[in-house]
This record gives C-alpha cells, sequence and structure tokens, in this order.
C-alpha cells in the first residue's frame, strides 16, 4: 500500500523471516558465540531462551548459516511430539530409514546407526528444536537418551533447544535434573537496547531501498519505550506508522503517527505489554513484596530497567513490571523506615534483585551459592558510594537498624539520589539518610560467561571470548583468535597488574569474575535515567 508511495523495493518492516534483513545487536553476536563455544568443546546441549519476538529463531539459523561444512544441521519447529513422534521427526529431518509403525528402539537404533556412520566420515550431527517449551518432560528425557551416544572426545548428537522462558522453568523439574545438568551453554536473549531500536529501524528501512531518516529520533525513542524494545513488536508498530503517514500523503513519518500506530497495535498485545502507568493498574505496587515477586513480575519497562537483550544464564528470566513514579522524601518517612524494618529475608531481597535482570532465581541462587551451573553468580562485597556508581549495577544493600540486619535493593542512584525497592514499592530518598544504616557491605550479580580457567595453550571460543574482552577494557586492538597465545597470555598478566593482582598470565575464577564485573553490556545500569529524553 505504501511501498512505492516512500520509495521501497520491498516492504522493510514484514514479520516474515528474510534473511536480508537479518539485524545482529551486539547481545545477538554474543548468544551466538556463546552457544558455538558450548557446542564446539564436546557438549551435548545448548540452551537458548527468550520473550516472544526477540529474535530467537533469527539467532539459531544465524548460528547454522556459519557452521562448517562438516557439521550437518537439522532444524525442527514448533514441536508436540510424542516420544515416537519426536524420534521419527529427527529420523525425517536427517532422511534416515526406518520402518513404518516403528518402535522406540528401533528408532533410536536407526539414529544411532547414522549418528555413528557420520562420524566416521568426521561429521558433526547438530539438531536445532525450536519452541522446544512445548516438548513434554518425557519427550525431553528420551532426547536426553538419544544423545548419550559419544566418543572419549565429544557426543555424536548436539541438540540446541530454543524456547520461550517457559523452558527454563520446565527444565528445573526434578525428572529433568539429568538433561539440564548436561547444558553446557545457555544463553536468554534479551531485546534491543534504546539505540538499538534506532539502528534496527534505520537498518530494515535502508535494507528496503528507502530513507533512513524516515522517523525522527523521538518517535524511535517512543518506539523503544512501548514496544518494550522486542524487534517483532518494533515491525508492526513501525508498519502501522507508515500506513497512517502514507494514508496523510506525509513524505516522513510524524511523530503523531507513531504514537497513532503504538497505541493501535500494543492495545492488542498481551497483558504483560500494557502500560501499567494508570491507578488500577499501579495498585500492584501496592501488595506484599511477595506478591512483586511471584505474582508481579509480568510487564516489562525495559527502557528502565534494562535487561534488554541477552547473556546466558541458567533459570528463567521474567520481565520486570513497569516502575511507577517514585515517591520523593527529603527526609526519610516512616512508611519507607517501616518497610526497611521490615525487610529481613535477606533471599527475598536476592531474588527481588534478580527479578531486575530480569532472572527468575532458583532458591540456590537466593542464597548466593554459586556452585551450581547459573549464568548469574552473585558475591558479597564491601565499599562506598563511589564504588557503587562505578560498578554501575544494581545491588542489595545490607543496613543495620538497631543491630538487626536488614536488606533493600538498590535500584538506581543519580548522585545523591538513591532509588530503592522495598516491600513491593519503589522509593527516592536521599543517600545521606541511608548512611546511618549502611556500613558498606552489599551483595552483587553479574553475568557469568567463563566456565573454566584459561591458560597458555589452551583453545575454544571462550578464549576468544576473552580476547574480545580484554581488547575493550585495556584499549587495545582486538584479535579474533581462539588459541591462548603468549599475546593473550601477556595482556592477561597486564590486566592483573592494572587490577592488583597476582600477576601470573592465567586467566583463573578471580581474574575472570574481574573481568565479566567489568564488561557487562547491556545490563540493568544503576545509574541509567529513569526519563525519556
Amino acid at each position: 500500500m505504501y511501498q512505492e508511495f516512500f520509495g521501497f523495493n520491498e516492504l522493510p518492516f514484514s514479520i516474515v523471516p528474510n534473511s536480508r534483513f537479518l539485524f545482529l545487536s551486539q547481545r545477538h553476536k554474543e548468544a551466538m558465540t556463546y552457544l558455538q563455544s558450548g557446542l564446539g568443546d564436546g557438549g551435548g546441549f545448548a540452551m537458548l531462551t527468550g520473550e516472544v519476538g526477540t529474535g530467537k529463531t533469527t539467532v539459531a539459523k544465524a548460528m547454522i548459516a556459519q557452521l562448517p561444512e562438516s557439521t550437518i544441521a537439522g532444524f525442527i519447529l514448533n514441536p508436540t511430539f510424542s516420544e515416537r513422534e519426536l524420534l521419527e521427526s529427527i529420523c525425517d529431518e536427517f532422511s534416515v530409514e526406518y520402518r513404518e509403525q516403528a518402535s522406540l528402539k528401533q528408532l533410536s537404533k536407526a539414529l544411532q546407526d547414522y549418528l555413528i556412520s557420520q562420524d566416521k566420515q568426521g561429521k558433526q550431527v547438530l539438531l536445532v528444536i525450536d519452541e522446544a517449551q512445548h516438548l513434554a518432560p518425557d519427550v525431553l528425557e528420551q532426547l536426553r537418551l538419544l544423545t548419550n551416544l559419544e566418543t572419549e572426545q565429544r557426543k555424536l548428537l548436539k541438540v540446541l533447544l530454543v524456547g520461550q522462558p517457559e523452558l527454563q522453568q520446565k527444565l528445573q523439574l526434578p525428572q529433568l535434573r539429568q538433561l539440564a545438568q548436561r547444558i553446557t551453554a545457555r544463553y536468554h536473549i534479551l531485546p534491543l537496547n534504546p539505540q538499538e531500536v534506532a539502528q534496527y529501524i534505520r537498518f530494515r528501512l535502508e535494507k528496503a531501498g528507502g530513507s533512513p531518516d524516515l522517523f525522527p529520533a523521538s518517535a524511535c525513542r517512543w518506539i523503544a519505550k512501548h514496544t518494550h524494545s522486542i524487534p517483532r513488536l518494533i515491525n508492526l508498530v513501525c508498519d502501522a506508522a507508515l500506513k497512517s503517514a502514507y494514508q496523510s500523503s506525509e513524505t516522513h513519518v510524524s511523530f503523531d503517527n507513531v504514537k497513532q500506530a503504538t497505541a493501535q497495535i500494543m492495545s492488542f498485545q498481551s497483558t504483560i505489554y500494557q502500560d501499567t502507568t494508570s491507578p488500577m493498574s499501579s495498585a500492584v505496587w501496592l501488595k506484599p513484596a511477595t506478591n512483586f515477586i511471584l505474582g508481579g513480575v509480568c510487564s516489562v519497562a525495559l527502557w528502565l530497567c534494562w535487561p534488554l537483550i541477552a547473556q546466558p544464564i541458567l533459570e528463567q528470566r521474567m520481565p520486570l513490571p513497569s516502575l511507577p513514579t517514585p515517591i520523593t522524601h527529603q527526609v526519610i518517612p516512616a512508611p519507607v523506615k517501616k518497610a526497611l524494618e521490615q525487610s529481613s529475608d535477606r533471599e527475598q531481597a536476592m531474588n527481588t534483585l534478580f527479578s531486575v535482570w530480569g532472572y527468575q532465581a532458583s532458591v540456590a541462587d537466593m542464597m548466593c551459592q554459586n556452585d551450581h551451573p547459573s549464568q548469574l553468580q552473585c558475591s558479597s562485597a564491601s565499599g562506598d558510594w563511589a564504588q557503587l556508581a562505578k560498578r554501575n549495577l544494581p545491588v542489595v544493600l545490607e543496613l543495620d537498624m538497631n543491630g538487626m540486619k536488614r536488606y533493600a535493593v538498590l535500584y538506581h542512584l543519580n548522585g545523591q539520589q538513591a532509588d530503592l525497592l522495598l516491600e513491593g514499592q519503589r522509593y527516592q530518598l536521599a543517600t545521606q539518610w541511608l548512611e546511618p544504616y549502611w556500613k558498606g557491605q552489599y551483595f552483587i550479580a553479574w553475568h557469568h560467561q567463563f566456565t573454566r580457567t584459561l591458560k597458555l595453550g589452551m583453545q575454544g571460543q571462550d578464549v576468544r571470548m576473552l580476547n574480545h574482552k580484554l581488547a575493550g577494557l585495556l584499549k587495545v586492538p582486538d584479535v579474533d583468535s581462539t588459541e591462548f597465545d603468549q599475546a593473550l597470555q601477556k595482556k592477561v598478566a597486564l590486566f592483573q597488574n592494572w587490577q592488583k593482582m597476582t600477576e601470573d598470565g592465567v586467566a583463573g575464577e578471580r581474574t575472570l569474575q574481574k573481568i565479566e564485573m567489568m564488561s557487562q553490556h547491556n545490563a540493568p545500569q544503576l545509574k541509567e535515567s529513569r526519563h525519556e529524553k
């Protein structure tokens, strides 16, 4: 309808997948690198999760396109199979012959024979299952059994599970604990950040042959906020805005076009995407903190609280509710003090902190136990306001209220103003009113990406990631290498010297933790502005 009017060669915001419109954000690229690393080092399973429309399938297909010729990849969509139907579908995908009405044993044997024959030819077989959250537990267990076939170096079948956040929750079921333990790489992909939304819109306009400046910057920020930066919703709103501009014979998309299109599109979306600023919707913030954590984590204000795109994780990333207008006081008010006095549950505070990351914590996470596979790690630390501002990550403050420990999530820190999440509400108050209660102790969470010590002579995608991160931190040229050579050893030693650590050139647990914490991209930011500019 508007294609010729705006001079497009094709529709720029069609939601039909098209490889020409492949836009890989930094987080999409990180997801590919991390998954390739997990699948490339002998692992059998990897998992990619994300909300609807965030580009999970795009990442999976882009990763497959980059696989070497020695890898044979199969792709299964929308699986709602029984155990036998799953095995039949896998056989069909890889052209493995089997008898009609074959038993599970016969199908498994046919697949095993195929995998062994491919291994003898130097081939690696990868199976990608999209919408894997629909797989029943017994079907997932059958899949695990299929991956038992292995050599001393690697699994003969590698599996990438792609699905919505419910998949992570499903893998926490007791009967699937063996499968959960076999997943060597987990990545939860979050939406774009506001800058990437503008880049995404310009990219698609240019790819379609149109002007990249059809949408003003203010409109892009509006779209980022109200679509929660989810690519599929961005496409729908931009398409509707172009139609509105065309109908008005406007050669550029106006801010009013975008506001009208946003209202039109978002009114038909799931309630988790609805604006929660009305008096009725904001009532959820008056409920106890348990409701905020367990029941209220439903509407994403991604432009505010930045789990926007993502990193590999173990448990489910959940959208954070839109935040109400903060309650501001010049002195610490009685309701805040009362809420602080009642916040004695550290695990509950940690759960709230993980929710800020868009992450549903397990019991071990809430207890800050890092001895289990999890992408988000946490630890206790001590410091001052300046150190917190430098780290720029939300934390749980440990407060001393009349000799009793109390816990509050420090959500934002802007100059001398602090935003706290307490008892399901958000409060803003001067940091000076917290100083009598805070002695510098806090708990911090961060994205955990490295799963082993890295040193001279080792190889892998995690070595490439280490090269990339050190290049950014040390401001030196990036080296695209998967080999831990002497040059990388010197960079590790330089970093250790810079951070006043033991200078041995080995990227051990403490060194990697430091690197991770200093290179958190698109994480929830402590100093992020609360208002649209």
